[in-house]
């Protein structure tokens, strides 16, 4: 695949679906007290962080992986090819290098959960993006 084939506008939605998904996830709604105890923070710990920094470099990172999903998946992606692609990558390459993180670095099992569920969620997600705009 070339630059030329890559769909631009297809990976800023993408990217931002991941942002938005990233927002209801780390919630009060779903997972934030238990990601919070699960990483030893606080609510403390979040007021005193940059949150420019937390939105913008997210974004960028969403950018990032939006874009390399793209070039991996090429410009003719077939029904479900997107979605699976997506579910494995989430699945197998990102929650197992979560895991291997979270078994040395001696962290709650309900971290990894959290992380993972997260990831895989916006891999999936994103390859459906990707897929629509194909």
């Amino acid at each position: 695949m070339n630059f030329n084939d890559v769909d631009y506008f297809a990976i800023l939605i993408a990217a931002l679906s991941s942002f938005m998904l990233r927002g209801v996830w780390y919630s009060k709604v779903m997972f934030k007290q238990a990601w919070l105890e699960s990483c030893g923070l606080t609510e403390l710990d979040l007021q005193s962080a940059n949150p420019n920094w937390i939105f913008v470099g997210s974004f960028i990172f969403a950018l990032i992986s939006a874009f390399t999903l793209s070039l991996f998946l090429g410009a003719d992606i077939s029904t479900g090819e997107g979605v699976f692609t997506g579910f494995a990558i989430g699945l197998f390459w990102v929650s197992s290098s979560l895991g291997l993180n979270c078994i040395f670095e001696q962290r709650p099992a309900k971290l990894f959960l959290i992380n993972s569920g997260y990831h895989i969620l916006q891999f999936s997600i994103m390859g459906l993006v990707l897929e629509l705009w194909s």
